[in-house]
């Protein structure tokens, strides 16, 4: 069957002719004697009127109320009408059709937070509007979700862990271990793994924080630096990708660091956070630069020998401060969430940009080189 994805792609190549790639953000296009390049994480976001949601509450039985944002009785919509544009080519749409056929009997899964239910979510919603005829069955045993399409043998899951390493239940409390990641083992089996952790290392208090100790090695602390005991437990899961995934042939994709707007001053405002913002930040730099955890993904990245690719959505995600809930998520004017995400809204473009490298990398007409 000719696929709509594969015909977007054609007329890619005729415009921005694509060849091969440099890094896992970076396309160069080449036709004839003439070369460009395309990085899809370095681009604006665009006002387009003709740009239409992929899915709405009633297109999408399992939207999740907390991310609901119209429903919840968000008054503006212009939020919904912005898509990236990358500097050097255009994205194209997700094709769910076309998805689900080139995957037939593969198993997907997100590992992460509330920002991996939040990407899950988006997907699972796109695919269900999609396929609206298919047969679509939720289960939820524990950590683990499951949104299978049956007629294709598909499953796109969701294994929640905040930290990706475990918390262990002890005499003196619970005890986050850094050198521990038996989590692994529900992962194992899967074909395509996104990955992504953060949100909850800088949560502090014993309630906030899901801990009471932190382990690394014999040594037990009260607490120490979020950031070195980040780097320490992306240390340990990168060990495991690289002994299990490597030998596996699994696909793995690490999403960016996903940042919150409670700081206008981060954007250059006076005062306020992302309360009442409705449109993104103006062109591609977002002035506070990009937060200290980005540098420690890439630096992990960088020492794997598996090839992980790099779901860059940070600097995009950043210009997004009209993107949250903000009082329209699940507590109403009683909360502000300036951490996760409408939906639909960002996350549904950060599944374009994972649909459009695991289409890419299964054709392999681009290769996508790691970090």
């Amino acid at each position: 069957m000719e696929c709509k994805f594969a015909l977007a792609i054609f007329v890619l190549l005729l415009h921005q002719c694509i060849a091969n790639v440099e890094d896992s953000t970076t396309i160069e296009v080449s036709k004839s004697n003439k070369s460009c390049s395309c990085n899809l994480f370095q681009g604006s976001w665009v006002y387009d009127d003709a740009y239409t949601p992929y899915y709405d509450s009633s297109t999408c039985s399992s939207i999740i109320k907390e991310f609901d944002c119209l429903s919840n009785g968000r008054p503006d919509q212009l939020y919904l009408k912005y898509r990236w544009k990358p500097s050097g080519c255009d994205l194209p749409r997700f094709d769910g059709e076309d998805f689900v056929t080139r995957f037939t009997g593969k198993k997907i899964m997100f590992v992460g937070d509330s920002l991996s239910l939040d990407q899950w979510k988006s997907f699972t919603c796109m695919l269900q509007a999609a396929l609206p005829h298919c047969n679509h069955k939720l289960t939820v045993k524990g950590a683990l979700s499951t949104h299978a399409i049956m007629e294709y043998n598909i499953s796109v899951m969701l294994y929640r862990t905040p930290y990706l390493v475990d918390i262990v239940s002890e005499k003196i409390g619970n005890v986050l271990k850094l050198d521990s990641i038996n989590n692994g083992n529900a992962w194992k089996g899967m074909d395509v793994l996104i990955f992504n952790s953060w949100h909850w290392w800088v949560h502090k208090g014993s309630k906030s924080q899901g801990w009471d100790y932190i382990q690394k090695g014999r040594k037990i602390y009260k607490d120490m630096d979020r950031l070195t005991a980040y780097k320490y437990g992306l240390t340990t899961w990168s060990k495991w990708v690289d002994q299990y995934a490597n030998n596996n042939k699994i696909q793995v994709f690490f999403q960016g660091i996903s940042p919150t707007h409670y700081r206008s001053q981060e954007w250059n405002a006076s005062t306020g956070d992302c309360k009442g913002e409705t449109k993104p930040i103006p062109g591609s730099t977002y002035p506070a630069g990009l937060p200290p955890a980005d540098e420690v993904v890439k630096q992990i990245l960088s020492s794997m020998s598996t090839k992980v690719t790099l779901l860059d959505v940070t600097t995009m995600s950043q210009l997004r401060k009209d993107g949250h809930p903000s009082i329209y998520g699940l507590d109403g004017n009683q909360g502000n969430d300036c951490s996760h995400w409408c939906l639909p809204g960002v996350p549904d473009t950060w599944n374009e940009l994972l649909s459009a490298l695991l289409v890419s990398q299964a054709n392999k007409t681009l290769q996508f080189n790691q970090l």
